[in-house]
């Protein structure tokens, strides 16, 4: 028996609350559980020259020949985790805890390992919390110089059945690591490498309620003004505002959306008399880095949200030079009137359902009356008659399609650099299918212009996908996951990944994100559709005609003739697969 003993390093995993997961969920669970395997651990494994040892129910015994692959595996896999639960509740996460430990083994006959090494891996891992990661100081010593991580010291445990206290250290996965690899490689560098802010929606102190729209105006424009600058990694709109209303934690704001920074403020508008108002708080510490206050009149007020953004910039970056703050100033808009009323447009625009959409364009085309040429407004307009169109709305235009993709081609033949403008317009066009090349070219150089914005990555990647590009597009939808943590839309970006993954000749990742989806959002058509083809793609027809009999319970005039009309798909393949699968799973034609 001597002869089989070693040194090794052992990983051991578990997931947390299985019996729950499986007890609500039995099948459901089982199936992510069997994806999670094939797509995040044993890949992760392979990587890091591991050895699977052995299954255990829901989770793992791994061996490594050095206690560094054994860190970088069990990060990888619980980054990848991270992006998974994005968005979900948190009674549905599928969370891993991790144990490390460098020590003794005996090889059994059959490749199975027991001995100290082992056991206190596996007390280590019973001991860690939810998707972290517990390492005895044996191992540490090992890592310590040749990671970059963040630790805690969790100081001496006695661990059950573990004859002598240990030293304990808790890694903090969301900190520097190695390079991470895979999907969405580029987002978490840069996550990891800027300095990341939300800007939560400004408080309006005009004691009049219908001045909040302009109030949520002035938030996201110096949201957007910050989100041009590629030194900065910031938090979309639609994660930030849902904070509005609330009395929020400042640092717990901080670990909810992975910032280090936040910037909230106020907004008085009384007349054409304007006061902005913001602070910069560090979210570890809670400390104010800088405050200040600006008067000025409603005609200035781009003057007054561009000086917002260079103290925030310069309080945050100083590497980022005037010229660059220069470079980042809109056109100033020449009526006013045309900005407000768009303004009060855009809550009506983002809430995405048929009422909204029509009170939008009554807002938005009042805004155009007024200003022909401006291109917010114009490109809103495009975006609202693509929603109605393709959605399973009642029809409300005869030409929607038409009028949407004219008001595409005015954005974007103005000589505007708004990026949410030119990704909305090359959106318009490559979802209504008028012009691909077109379109899709506008949304890369939306993207040139503002990488940072979570919306235009997210238009963009959208258009992508659907256009045929689709590695582009998913890399651009990965990084606007991570950009949007908690977007009220975040379902449908996963609806278009999915079907990113499934066109791209990956079903079993598709079948997953589609289902986290659909979890978060059962109203809307798309995951069905999507839902329905995987489902006919993986030879489970069954839970094709069930997913099928869904769609027609909550949209019971839903033909495939309907689809066939709306589907914004590129690819012939790809457009044919999805036709044929919902009429094979029941759809009527």
């Amino acid at each position: 028996m001597l002869e089989n003993r070693k040194l090794a390093a052992i990983l051991v995993t578990d997931i947390v609350g299985f019996s729950r997961l499986t007890g609500a969920d039995e099948e459901g669970t089982l199936a992510r559980l069997r994806t999670l395997r094939n797509d995040v651990v044993e890949p992760a494994i392979d990587v890091h020259k591991g050895r699977l040892v052995k299954r255990t129910g829901d989770g793992s015994l791994i061996e490594f020949r050095s206690v560094v692959e054994a860190v970088r595996c069990a990060v990888a896999i619980q980054r990848a985790m991270n992006e998974r639960n994005a968005g979900l509740p948190q009674d549905s996460r599928v969370e891993f805890r991790m144990g490390i430990h460098l020590g003794d083994v005996v090889e059994e006959g059959d490749g199975d390992l027991m001995g100290d090494g082992v056991n206190i891996a596996a007390r280590l891992e019973s001991i860690s919390d939810p998707g972290a990661i517990c390492i005895s100081e044996d191992a540490y010593r090992q890592v310590r110089a040749r990671l970059d991580l963040s630790v805690t010291d969790l100081g001496t445990k006695s661990l059950k059945n573990i004859s002598e206290p240990l030293k304990v250290y808790a890694l903090e996965v969301g900190s520097p690591a190695d390079p991470p690899t895979g999907e969405y490689a580029d987002t978490v560098r840069n996550a990891l490498d800027k300095p990341s802010i939300a800007v939560l929606p400004f408080t309006n102190m005009s004691g009049d309620a219908d001045q909040e729209y302009f109030v949520d105006g002035m938030a996201e424009d110096i949201l957007t003004a910050l989100s041009r600058f590629e030194q900065l990694f910031v938090i979309a709109r639609n994660s930030s505002f849902v904070y509005k209303g609330s009395a929020v934690d400042i640092t717990q704001v901080g670990r909810d959306l992975g910032v280090r920074y936040v910037l909230e403020g106020s907004a008085r508008r009384s007349g054409d008399r304007i006061r902005i108002t913001g602070q910069l708080i560090d979210a570890k510490t809670g400390n104010h880095l800088w405050a200040e206050k600006f008067d000025g009149v409603f005609n200035d007020v781009f003057a007054l949200q561009d000086k917002v953004t260079a103290k925030v910039v310069g309080a945050l970056e100083p590497t980022i030079r005037k010229a660059e703050i220069e470079r980042a100033r809109r056109k100033p808009v020449e009526h006013m009137a045309a900005y407000d009323l768009y303004l009060q447009a855009l809550p009506h625009v983002y809430a995405s359902h048929s009422d909204a959409n029509l009170k939008a364009l009554e807002l938005l085309t009042k805004a155009t009356d007024i200003d022909p040429d401006f291109s917010p407004a114009l490109a809103h307009i495009g975006w609202c008659l693509v929603q109605r169109a393709t959605r399973l709305w009642v029809p409300f235009g005869d030409d929607d399609v038409g009028l949407a993709v004219s008001k595409a081609r005015r954005v974007l033949t103005n000589e505007s650099d708004d990026a949410h403008s030119i990704v909305l317009g090359g959106f318009v066009l490559a979802m209504t299918g008028t012009d691909y090349l077109s379109g899709l070219d506008a949304v890369k150089r939306a993207v040139d212009i503002n990488p940072g914005s979570g919306f235009v990555n997210a238009m963009a990647g959208c258009a992508l996908v659907f256009g045929d590009e689709l590695s582009d597009g998913l890399d651009l939808l990965g990084r606007a996951l991570d950009l949007c943590p908690k977007d009220p839309n975040y379902f449908g970006y996963l609806t278009v990944t999915a079907f990113g993954h499934l066109v791209a000749g990956a079903p079993e990742r598709a079948l997953e994100l589609a289902q986290r989806a659909l979890a978060m959002s059962s109203g809307w058509d798309s995951t069905y559709w999507v839902l329905i083809t995987i489902y006919a793609k993986l030879e489970r027809l069954d839970d094709a005609k069930n997913t099928a009999e869904e769609l027609l319970r909550k949209h019971p005039d839903v033909t495939t003739t309907r689809y066939e009309q709306v589907l914004p798909i590129r690819s012939i393949e790809a457009r044919r697969l999805v036709l044929d699968s919902l009429q094979s799973a029941g759809v009527p034609s």
